[in-house]
């Protein structure tokens, strides 16, 4: 849907104000974020550049309508981006939180506006236009300075207790750091597509349990089925057990290439009172990397804050720890820390490929007060390899959110 198509949406909506302005108007809400971000890459090979370093301010604007009375509901939502460089010195572009320009270097800024027409009747949802949105399929990027979005149209139904369905097609990807949608490509593996398709539910089976089956299709490049499996086990008084499976099978679809992967990710998360400690593994089988849409999150265990550990044939292991400092009376401070490594990457014609990456995660939000929702975030990774990028990394994340009404 074009953003005239959803103002065309909006204007019928605001013309009914029988219908509008019990749910469509009453039910509005408005928030602007403000997101200040320093990102610094530090390369530590000495054939590559010395570093990737700027400094950017972002404003969010979310305008959410809520929905006209009657059988069909109609509303519309509306998000306003603004990204302004602060600071990108000379041969320091290429962070991602800005877009490039021509001469090698970062513009000083760029705007963006997205619009989506959203349809509910009864406990479905239908939503057409820009769409920020995750799961086990598809998700949108928000690592930068401003979010990544798709566009097309995605259905959500939960008409049957304990079963959630979602499904959907999008046809352009408009990037974190660029103001035009695009085709599609599949990351590692490349070419061009203009569809997505997908579909798929979750049912919970009991309040611990639930399981979910998806399928995706990136026309004329890759097909894929993805299974889910989580249990969350309660051992006592502020102690649980959380298990996390997922398996997934891709391959070609149309004349692009071959392709073959399969795909097999577990976690496993013991929680006690503020502590969490985890493990996981991943692993990776057949000719071909873990193909998902590139510039798009994708759902694997060890998709960390560089790497996603999906080369072919890799096998990967995480150890993680999180602390929340609500349980000692300091609610809004976090901290986590993790490791990964991995090995048996196919390099050439041998399996000998090694990497392993080292993330720090520390965040607090105000709770109260005049600064309250004001937060703070420094993230912190390593990463060296035997056949690709050794770096160092640091984001620094200042952000804060007020409600307009």
């Amino acid at each position: 849907m074009t953003q005239n198509n959803c103002l065309t949406a909006l204007l019928i909506a605001s013309s009914l104000p029988g219908l509008a302005h019990a749910g469509f108007i009453g039910d509005s809400k408005g928030s602007l974020e403000l997101r200040n971000f320093y990102f610094n890459r530090d390369f530590r090979q000495p054939d590559a550049r010395d570093k990737a370093e700027e400094w950017a301010q972002g404003f969010l604007l979310r305008l959410e309508s809520g929905y006209t009375d009657g059988t069909l509901g109609v509303g519309i939502d509306a998000t306003g981006l603004l990204g302004l460089k602060l600071d990108s010195g000379d041969g320091t572009a290429g962070s991602g939180l800005l877009p490039a320009d021509r001469a090698g270097g970062s513009q000083d800024e760029y705007a963006k506006l997205d619009l989506t027409a959203k349809f509910r009747t009864g406990k479905s949802t239908l939503r057409i236009g820009s769409l920020a949105f995750r799961s086990p399929i598809v998700s949108s990027n928000d690592s930068r300075l401003l979010p990544a979005s798709f566009r097309g149209a995605l259905l959500n139904v939960q008409e049957i207790d304990r079963l959630t369905l979602q499904g959907g097609r999008i046809d352009r990807i408009k990037a974190n750091n660029s103001t035009d949608y695009s085709e599609m490509s599949a990351s590692r593996i490349g070419g061009d597509s203009d569809a997505f398709v997908f579909g798929g539910g979750d049912y919970r089976f009991t309040p611990e349990l639930s399981a979910g089956l998806h399928y995706g299709n990136l026309q004329d490049i890759y097909q894929q089925y993805y299974g889910t499996l989580t249990h969350l086990k309660a051992l006592g008084a502020g102690q649980s057990l959380k298990t996390d499976l997922r398996l997934a099978k891709s391959r070609e679809d149309g004349s692009f290439r071959d392709l073959d992967n399969q795909a097999l990710g577990a976690m496993l998360t013991y929680s006690l009172n503020g502590h969490a400690f985890g493990a996981g593994y991943q692993r990776m089988s057949g000719d071909d990397p873990f193909p998902y849409i590139a510039s798009s999150d994708p759902y694997l265990v060890n998709f960390i804050q560089i790497n996603d550990f999906a080369n072919v044939d890799e096998r990967s292991w995480q150890a993680r720890y999180d602390y929340n400092f609500a349980a000692i009376g300091l609610p809004g401070l976090t901290f986590m820390s993790r490791y990964v490594s991995g090995d048996n990457v196919r390099v050439g014609a041998r399996n000998d490929g090694k990497e392993w990456e080292r993330n720090t995660d520390i965040a607090y939000v105000v709770q109260q007060g005049p600064l309250q929702n004001l937060g703070i975030r420094w993230r912190n990774a390593s990463v060296r390899s035997n056949f690709g990028n050794d770096l160092n990394e640091n984001r620094l994340i200042l952000s804060y959110s007020l409600a307009l009404w």
